[in-house]
């Protein structure tokens, strides 16, 4: 009988561990009003160590300037301006974040991801074909798009791959909000192609199947 109770002890023990341990994926969840980060602390913990109260200031919680387009004079035609916790340091534990998006005519903000946040996203001016895919259900990674013009609204669940492009004419403006204080972005094709030490060519042409050379051309 003792035994019994035991194994119910140690899986329910297990059990609270395990949903902990998702919890502690997230963000911190702030345990007083606020900790405005101090980036000048030497100190390496998971986020940034708070500012004393005593030290913060309205100007730790401001930014300025997203009324201004972003310069989408470059190969993709985008600009991304990020408002998050190394922009403005009273964002620290709170879990939010933004980013003002430019798009020239034919501008694309490339596939990528947010490995710590989920993003919803407004349109402010112009019109955007969106997506993003899904991890492996069953044997497909099943594709979701949508049109969306001014004032639509769409969601990226966090982690997934996910895309903007301004198929018009005209630019385009959006607005995305994240649910991370520094969501982290790995745009798929620096991450593959781009990365320091490089990804070995065998291993490239493999999973893209294709011959080596073209993988050298890139």
């Amino acid at each position: 009988m003792m035994a019994k109770i035991l194994m119910v002890i140690a899986a329910l023990l297990a059990l609270q561990l395990a949903t902990s341990r998702v919890v502690w994926a997230s963000d911190p969840s702030p345990l007083q009003d606020f900790c405005v980060a101090d980036n000048s602390s030497k100190v390496f913990v998971n986020g940034f160590v708070c500012k004393s109260m005593d030290d913060v200031k309205a100007e730790d919680f401001f930014t300025y300037g997203l009324d201004k387009p972003g310069n989408t004079i470059n190969k993709l035609g985008s600009n991304v301006r990020a408002v998050n916790v190394n922009t403005i340091l009273g964002l620290n534990t709170l879990g939010i974040s933004m980013a003002r998006i430019d798009f020239a005519p034919r501008g694309l903000n490339p596939p990528h991801t947010h490995p710590r946040a989920t993003e919803i996203l407004t349109v402010l001016e112009g019109e955007l074909y969106v997506g993003f895919v899904t991890s492996n259900i069953g044997q497909t990674n099943r594709l979701f798009t949508k049109i969306l013009k001014k004032g639509d609204v769409f969601v990226f669940p966090q982690g997934l791959v996910h895309f903007q492009f301004n198929r018009g004419h005209t630019r385009a403006t959006a607005i995305a909000a994240l649910s991370s204080q520094n969501p982290g972005t790995l745009t798929i094709a620096n991450v593959v192609f781009g990365s320091k030490p490089s990804i070995s060519d065998e291993v490239l042409a493999k999973a893209f199947q294709v011959d080596r050379k073209i993988v050298d051309r890139l």
